[in-house]
């Protein structure tokens, strides 16, 4: 619980009240926002962000001095995220009549972090709340996930791996002393925890080595990420210990995909990582055993932030906890995930496979869904272009279509030796391509679903002739040619793919014994 001196509480009283009054902002209204750490105050295009005086385990604004110099350090961490966003360190002053000012010339009885407001209906945890997250946002939320990670500075990896313990043992004695939480469930979840931190310690210390941990944003849950000219924005990020921010990059995209799934969007989740897994380096597709550990810890830590978190009143206070008990059973789930299976999609072009794919993944269990393989984007890594750059005709020659399923096999086995899930969508034209995917779920012990999709030839090529900007370079007259092709003997389910995407879902889920709503529960 935070710890604060009563003369800094009673100051900063005073401080709030200045800057939630509507005449210190020429008689805009006034909206204040409150968080473990901070109060924002927004009024027309401004926001000032204070730091409240309390003094946690992992971080301390308990004097005046402490909280300038951690707005200042935000101010400076945080420009490299959203330069657009945060202005200036500005004092709060007394003036010779004993009230307050911003920016006077008086004594400093606080410090506020002057920022750009933008809507806080744009963060992306309230676009969450009020419907499903377009698959177009969710790439850009990944590529700046990405870029951030990319730009980031390398960071020491020792530190890092040591902090993980005391990470989950933070947790575990903050649920102990909360109260409420149920006993063997905490001790559960700490004894899994650091079972796996055990077994997934070789591949985190690997990972450094690779320079996978870096000075990352630390705290990107989904209110840390808004939408602004309609991109989204990486903000808030950690300032008060570099070591907290100092992290793979995993852990950071942990912490926004255990979110959408906190916030019954898995299916969002899966696309985010489905995203990140394809624009980022081939060794985080090695990585995936992680993930477990990576997201219940962020899950944790996350319903620890909100038992901190101030409230006004007895219904805030019913709700706060209510926020907490979600994030503790989610981190208990995550710990323990369900086996992996192995799903394959196959059917000609046009007959929307990876429609279908994309739309399966964030069924499947473990969280957050199944990882996606798809022929034609394994195609175009194997030249070496972007993913929508149309390849000549003899990049589709025998051998190379042998070396391309071949690869996706190779990935598969890889995902399911990390008990992950995956899903490989081809066209599997070929009874001896059906056969050696299926090898690869016998090899790993896993379940295997082969679904095959079939529609009419015109429908196929209407499709095809509407695609714009995708992985695939199928035209028209390869929808024709392929009709040619001998499938032998399909032992594949297959599923009528002439209706609409929803109703190939529906026909597909049925078929996998798939439930259809939980890409929208947690």
């Amino acid at each position: 619980m935070p710890d604060f001196t009563a003369h800094n509480s009673a100051s900063q009283q005073e401080v709030f009240a200045f800057l939630g009054d509507p005449a210190t902002h020429g008689g805009k209204a006034v909206d204040r926002i409150d968080t473990h750490g901070a109060a924002v105050f927004l009024a027309g295009d401004r926001a000032l962000k204070v730091k409240r005086a309390v003094r946690f385990p992992f971080l301390d604004y308990s004097t005046l001095s402490k909280r300038k110099e951690a707005c200042e350090q935000e101010l400076t961490v945080n420009r490299r995220f959203a330069p657009q966003i945060y202005r200036r360190v500005v004092a709060i002053t007394r003036t010779a009549d004993g009230s307050l000012q911003l920016g006077g010339d008086g004594a400093i009885v606080e410090w506020a972090l002057e920022m750009t407001r933008f809507d806080e209906r744009q963060t992306v945890d309230h676009l969450a709340a009020a419907g499903p997250i377009e698959f177009g946002l969710v790439a850009a939320i990944a590529e700046a996930i990405a870029a951030s990670h990319k730009a980031a500075p390398e960071a020491e990896t020792a530190p890092w791996v040591a902090s993980i313990p005391s990470i989950i043992a933070g947790n575990s004695n903050a649920f102990r002393a909360a109260g409420g939480f149920d006993a063997e469930q905490v001790a559960a979840l700490d004894r899994l925890s650091l079972a796996a931190f055990e077994r997934i310690r070789p591949l985190l210390q690997r990972r450094g080595q690779q320079g996978f941990v870096r000075h990352c944003h630390g705290d990107l849950h989904l209110a840390n990420i808004a939408l602004i000219n309609h991109r989204p924005v990486l903000f808030d990020a950690i300032e008060f210990d570099p070591k907290i921010a100092s992290i793979d990059v995993l852990y950071d995209l942990a912490f926004p995909l255990m979110d959408f799934i906190h916030n019954q969007r898995r299916d969002a989740a899966n696309l985010l990582l489905n995203r990140y897994l394809a624009i980022t380096s081939d060794a985080n597709l090695d990585a995936l055993a992680a993930l477990p550990l990576l997201m219940s810890m962020r899950a944790g830590i996350r319903a620890n932030v909100m038992l901190s978190r101030p409230a006004r009143d007895a219904a805030a206070a019913q709700a706060i906890r209510r926020e907490a008990d979600g994030y503790f059973a989610l981190a208990l789930r995550l710990i323990s995930p369900p086996p992996p299976r192995l799903i394959a999609v196959g059917g000609l072009s046009g007959t929307g496979k990876s429609v279908l794919a994309r739309a399966l993944a964030g069924l499947v269990e473990p969280a957050p869904g199944a990882v996606l393989l798809r022929s034609d984007v394994a195609r175009k890594q194997h030249f070496g272009v972007n993913e929508t750059d149309r390849l000549p005709e003899h990049a589709y020659r025998p051998d190379v279509t042998a070396t391309v399923y071949r690869t996706l096999a190779e990935r598969a086995q890889l995902v399911l030796a990390q008990g992950h899930s995956a899903i490989v969508d081809a066209v599997f034209a070929r009874p001896d391509e059906r056969k050696a995917i299926a090898a690869v779920a016998t090899k790993m012990k896993v379940p295997f679903d082969g679904v095959f999709l079939a529609t009419d030839l015109a429908t196929r090529i209407e499709r095809v002739s509407r695609r714009t900007a995708d992985a695939s370079d199928a035209t028209p007259e390869i929808v024709k040619r392929q009709q040619d092709y001998d499938p032998g003997s399909i032992d594949w389910t297959i599923v009528d793919a002439s209706g609409s995407p929803q109703q190939t879902l529906q026909r597909a889920t049925a078929a996998l014994a798939l439930d259809a709503g939980q890409a929208c529960r947690t």
